[in-house]
């Protein structure tokens, strides 16, 4: 398990970046080159000399090239042992010559699911030939090296450069290492996809794969250690931004930054603008407005002090008159579609605020799989992706809301589906005004966003806090009445909750009692 000098390389790339320079290159350090369709195609055009690989093999690419590398010359010259006499003599009995380099780059399957090619298309873009020479070439690392990423073209030269013209065990074990995982990550993507195409829930065998976005600083704290990684799901958020300016993304940075967008993709931009704030995964405040300014103004008023260093997330273009106003406080991050060059110019002025865009909003209605890790595994379930204007509101009181208070109801129901758990949502005239979250008991989040709404009433000037006349929403039923003592004590006049407790009817006595309003949604929005 030494060095290895690379006499043989074998060529199959569908990513072609690259390809000509790095054939070039081993070309002048003497190495032959095998390839295989459009590879050697390329490489030939280019005057550099290339044997086809059904010269090699001595069969031809057979049904539409799904057959041409599945052979045992090929496979032979990857896997064999190099001064193993059983191994060295079955590559003489059977004119096998050794491939010391295999280059290859998968069907980009990924891309076509990201496309959302159709059924046929996608079964096309299985990568079937190109997995199986990784394997074969990863396990056999001890004499074959196999690049899988482009990026690693230069890498290679440079180790040969240093030992010689040979690649050195070192190496070669990083490479199988990152091949090894190419392939779990690229089945991982095939598996998911064909479950979902063949209505599995709950597939027997779950695998998760995904590429390095991003190496991060630390994790949560600085002691652990922690990375982004991109999964093959097409979905507008922080793995789509572009980033424009600003300090590296740091790990608490883009779980709040998904958080916040992911809330403010609940707002339809047809409809209103909206903004979201939100501090440690939770959001301390959200607005609609007739401007992104006004719906951000709105939204700071909420909780001003959790507001500094907090991420924006934004419904709509960035203008402007809204980065005017963001850029006033500390601000960490702001998401958005996307941003005028006026507001580009504006936030470029604070250098370490980071600007992304996402290129559109994540749909709430769609499906897909959220993931949280336990000891000795993980959780898979769907997204949580009951909307509220999809639900039939059961009014259970006496007193059915006004129009205006059943507007503000679903907005404080869309926002309490992304606060964690406990969550209870002040809302009034669409804005938050208060918000409790994360609490062991709901009448500990009620009292808490009560608290919130009278911190900011008093940092305001305000009379009296904002509550009084809002409608409360709470992401799971009250299971006593102690939560809806507390929302009414804080003057909230209308109540929106899944219902279904044992004692619903004493809640909604309570309710009747008061002169509340209160609807059941018979949906629960859990958030842990």
């Amino acid at each position: 398990m030494s060095e290895r000098p690379v006499a043989r390389a074998l060529l199959s790339v569908s990513d072609k970046t690259g390809l000509i320079d790095f054939a070039r290159a081993l070309h002048e350090r003497g190495v032959a080159l095998v390839s295989t369709g459009g590879t050697s195609k390329a490489i030939a055009e280019a005057g550099l000399p290339v044997q086809d690989v059904s010269d090699l093999t001595g069969f031809p690419e057979m049904m539409d090239g799904r057959v041409k590398t599945l052979h045992p010359k090929v496979h032979g010259g990857l896997l064999a042992i190099r001064g193993d006499a059983r191994h060295e003599a079955s590559m003489a009995e059977h004119a096998i010559l050794p491939i010391d380099l295999l280059v290859v780059n998968l069907y980009p399957f990924e891309a076509a699911l990201a496309r959302q090619a159709d059924y046929d298309d996608m079964v096309e873009n299985i990568d079937i030939g190109g997995p199986a020479m990784i394997r074969g070439a990863s396990k056999n690392h001890a004499h074959v090296a196999v690049v899988v990423d482009v990026a690693d073209y230069a890498a290679v030269l440079a180790d040969m450069d240093a030992h010689g013209g040979a690649t050195s065990f070192a190496f070669r074990k990083r490479l199988a290492a990152k091949a090894f995982s190419r392939t779990a990550a690229y089945d991982a993507a095939i598996g998911t996809w064909l479950s979902g195409e063949a209505g599995e829930t709950t597939p027997a065998f779950r695998a998760l794969g995904g590429a390095l976005a991003q190496g991060l600083r630390y994790g949560e704290n600085p002691h652990q250690q922690a990375a982004f990684y991109r999964t093959a799901e097409a979905r507008p958020g922080v793995a789509t931004a572009v980033q424009l300016q600003g300090k590296e993304l740091s790990y608490n940075n883009l779980n709040d930054t998904d958080a916040a967008y992911e809330l403010v993709g609940e707002f339809d931009p047809a409809r209103t603008a909206a903004c979201v704030i939100v501090k440690h995964a939770n959001p301390c405040g959200v607005a609609e407005g007739a401007s992104l300014k006004q719906a951000y103004e709105r939204a700071l008023a909420c909780d001003p002090v959790s507001a500094f260093g907090g991420i924006v997330a934004l419904n709509r273009t960035l203008d402007a008159e809204a980065a005017a106003e963001i850029v006033k406080i500390f601000t960490e991050v702001i998401i958005a579609p996307d941003a005028t060059d006026e507001a580009r110019a504006i936030v470029a002025a604070k250098k370490n605020l980071r600007l992304l865009v996402a290129g559109a909003l994540p749909d709430p209605r769609a499906g897909g799989l959220a993931i949280k890790t336990i000891a000795g595994g993980f959780l898979a379930q769907t997204r949580d992706n009951a909307v509220v204007d999809d639900l039939e509101l059961q009014v259970v009181t006496r007193r059915a809301p006004t129009e205006a208070e059943l507007a503000d109801l679903r907005f404080a129901f869309r926002v309490a589906k992304h606060v964690k758990s406990n969550a209870i949502v002040y809302a009034r005239d669409g804005a938050t005004v208060g918000v409790g979250a994360g609490q062991m008991s709901r009448v500990d989040s009620a009292r808490i966003a009560a608290r919130k709404a009278a911190d900011a009433a008093e940092a305001a000037g305000a009379a009296e806090p904002l509550t009084r006349g809002a409608v409360v929403a709470s992401d799971a039923f009250f299971p006593f009445a102690d939560g809806l003592d507390a929302a009414i004590e804080a003057g909230a006049t209308a109540v929106i909750q899944p219902g279904g407790s044992m004692r619903d009817a004493e809640v909604i006595a309570r309710a009747d009692a008061a002169g509340l309003a209160m609807v059941f949604t018979g949906v629960r929005h859990f958030r842990h």
